[in-house]
């Protein structure tokens, strides 16, 4: 059973950085993708990132050139950098995963809160 605990989340001035952590435990790397999305209040549930198993990353428009996804399949974390933050950055972050063949993420963590301001 695969299962995400992310940390790493806070309060940031505009311009600052923070790197996001989601340790996944019950999972295989060779066959689990995983990725970031967040929410704000009032807001829909935004896709932010996604790296696949082999690695090969896709980023939102929203977040391209500022945040980064990497995964350290030895340390089981994937993460998420985010430099240049910017007050429409704050929401709820969540780390998911999913098999690699199939659609949806159905693993998912209990979210951690960044504040841009």
């Amino acid at each position: 059973h695969v299962q995400l605990v992310e940390s790493g989340g806070g309060s940031v001035q505009t311009g600052g950085s923070l790197r996001l952590a989601c340790e996944v435990s019950g999972y295989t790397p060779s066959t689990h993708c995983f990725a970031w999305f967040r929410q704000a209040p009032g807001k829909e549930r935004e896709h932010v990132a996604d790296i696949d198993n082999d690695g090969i990353t896709y980023y939102s428009n929203s977040v391209r050139g500022r945040f980064t996804i990497s995964k350290d399949n030895d340390e089981n974390t994937v993460y998420l950098q985010m430099n240049s933050l910017r007050p429409e950055d704050t929401a709820t972050y969540y780390c998911a995963g999913r098999l690699k063949w199939l659609n949806e993420y159905n693993y998912w963590g209990q979210g951690t809160q960044v504040t841009v301001s």
